[in-house]
């Protein structure tokens, strides 16, 4: 089962992968930062949702 952190942090790391090439593409690198930190946040919640899902599961 997937849970709502799951989904959205993979929506979150698909979004900051996206910025991340637009700002190596153009060589803004405020664009390139911000796209690699929404990608780490996105894998941070993931991580979450994953956690949270095993726990569930447990009980």
């Amino acid at each position: 089962m997937v849970n709502k952190d799951q989904v959205s942090g993979v929506a979150k790391q698909v979004k900051g992968s996206v910025k991340e090439a637009v700002g190596k593409a153009t060589g803004n690198r405020s664009t390139e930062a911000r796209g690699k930190v929404e990608k780490a946040a996105g894998k941070v919640q993931k991580t979450y949702g994953d956690a949270k899902e095993k726990i569930k599961d447990a009980l």
